[in-house]
């Protein structure tokens, strides 16, 4: 009975002296306790009228089984989560994070234009080249659908289409097999990569040839600020000006192809042989109250989050277009923002610092 008592008190005291040596561990890293027992063991007594303050938010609690002389134990430690800064985009380094505007945006750079005279309605940073992201690949599908290639040729996946780059995920396992057609439509509605490396991959003359392509249709649009490198917008040197994006959806917008498949909500997608369903990263095409013809959301550390947009309010065909916006949900609410502007009736042509 005694072993069993002192057995008892020594996996208590373990659990308790155990609790507080988290708080030096980094990145969830845990130094693992010496086999052969601890030495020292300190002993915390609570005494009556003694409040604990709460664990700070920060923290989580790990459960982790040791042995301790040959016999295994439960402890239950505290982890620190160090929070890391921020990584700064291409327009921080620039400054463009400091152009204030009435509207209180928290995008660095914005434009919206009437699409049906391109009237500036509103501009903030428009002229700055910065890295677009995802927004790469509504040109992609552009080059693509211009090519009149067989959208319902067979296309497979390969370990060319995997991101070495950014090491970004993909439901798209290396041999799998697609239509061009379905290549496109993920491409532009969940801005799923190595379709859009496929894409270009499959293009004549191959991806480097597809490349030329996308810069050659930017300069006969007057892209004067826009330079890409490939087709998914993974690298930060896929750069463009807001006023050059809005050129680029004026000119996608005619083709119904594109207007469909980056606006649908969600799509079943057949992929060798089996149904996935795909869904919209612009959260905005469900909602009944926007009506919107044109998408394409974007975002790598480098460029922040992008968005991309035609749609209709108070009976006004635009095009909006943000760059570098701060937080998950800033370029929507961006949009909204700018959407009770226009709707208010303010005055158009507004021209901010920058601008």
């Amino acid at each position: 009975m005694f072993k069993l008592a002192l057995g008892a008190l020594v996996s208590l005291l373990l659990a308790l002296g155990s609790s507080g040596a988290i708080a030096k561990s980094d990145a969830g890293g845990v130094a693992a306790p010496k086999k052969h027992g601890v030495k020292r063991i300190k002993m915390v007594l609570r005494r009556p009228g003694i409040r604990i303050a709460p664990a700070d938010s920060r923290e989580r609690v790990v459960k982790r089984v040791v042995t301790v002389r040959g016999k295994r134990h439960v402890q239950y430690q505290r982890v620190t989560n160090v929070a890391l800064p921020p990584a700064l985009t291409v327009g921080d380094l620039a400054g463009l994070n400091l152009t204030r505007d009435p509207l209180d945006l928290k995008s660095s750079v914005a434009l919206v234009l009437d699409q049906s005279n391109s009237e500036v309605l509103f501009e903030k940073n428009s002229n700055v080249s910065l890295p677009i992201a995802s927004i790469t690949k509504m040109m992609t599908g552009l080059v693509v659908v211009e090519a009149r290639q067989d959208m319902d040729e067979l296309l497979t996946v390969t370990e060319d289409d995997v991101d070495r780059h950014k090491f970004s995920s993909s439901r798209l396992k290396v041999g799998s097999e697609l239509t061009r057609s379905n290549m496109l439509h993920i491409a532009l509605m969940s801005s799923e990569n190595r379709a859009a490396s496929a894409l270009g991959r499959n293009y004549p003359g191959g991806l480097p040839a597809f490349v030329d392509a996308m810069n050659a249709k930017a300069r006969q649009l007057g892209m004067g600020d826009t330079h890409y490198v490939d087709s998914s917008g993974l690298s930060k040197q896929n750069v463009a000006s807001a006023r050059d994006l809005a050129k680029l959806a004026m000119a996608a917008f005619h083709h119904p192809l594109l207007r469909q498949f980056s606006t649908d909500p969600k799509a079943m997608i057949e992929a060798s042989g089996q149904l996935m369903q795909y869904g919209n990263t612009n959260h905005l095409v469900a909602n009944p109250s926007w009506e919107i013809g044109l998408q394409k959301t974007g975002f790598i550390n480098e460029a922040g989050r992008c968005l991309l947009m035609q749609t209709v309010i108070e009976g006004r065909a635009v095009i909006m277009v943000f760059l570098d916006s701060k937080g998950k949900q800033s370029r929507t609410a961006d949009a909204g923002r700018m959407r009770k502007w226009l709707e208010a009736l303010r005055p158009a042509g507004l021209t901010l610092p920058g601008g």
